[in-house]
Parts: structure tokens; sequence; C-alpha cells
């Protein structure tokens, strides 16, 4: 990206959503070392480790909805729908 030809809204969507991403995979890094563990009580630390990065991510898509009006109309179109996905999409 090339920051000086970048307004600030675009920045801080940006920052969000590659922060985004990495909350996902810090919860795919969890899950792996969860599976992998024999010990119970690391396990149970690291489950609890990545529950917090769920909510991190939960706490950043909804600043992007709230500052993308796509997205909040893609989500309020399709997020909690009890429609078969494939009646989701276009």
């Amino acid at each position: 990206m090339y920051e000086e030809n970048v307004d600030e809204k675009t920045k801080d969507l940006s920052r969000a959503r590659q922060s985004l991403i990495e909350e996902l995979q810090a919860m795919m890094w969890y899950d792996e070392r969860v599976s992998a563990t024999k010990d119970k009580t690391l396990a149970e630390v690291l489950a609890h480790n990545r529950d917090d990065e769920k909510e991190h991510a939960i706490l950043l898509l909804e600043w992007l909805r709230r500052h993308d009006a796509a997205l909040d109309k893609e989500l309020k179109e399709i997020l909690f729908s009890n429609k078969e996905l494939k009646e989701l999409w276009d």
C-alpha cells in the first residue's frame, strides 16, 4: 500500500482487517496446540487463550461493521440467518 496516497479511513480499515486476520490465525494456532498436547491442564489454558482471541476477533469485526457500509449490509443479510447457505449467495 502506498501510505502517502491513502486516506486515514482506508488506513484504519486496513489496520482492522489485518488485525482480524491475525486474531483468526491465533485461533488456528491455539486449536493446533490444544489438539497436539497430551497435557490436559495445558490444553485447558490454551483453549482459554484461544477463546480470548475469538472475543478480540469479534470486537474487530464489529468495528469494521460500523465503519464499512457494504460489510454492514452483508452481515445484516447473512449473519444469524436460518436460511441454507446456498440460499444466501448471489
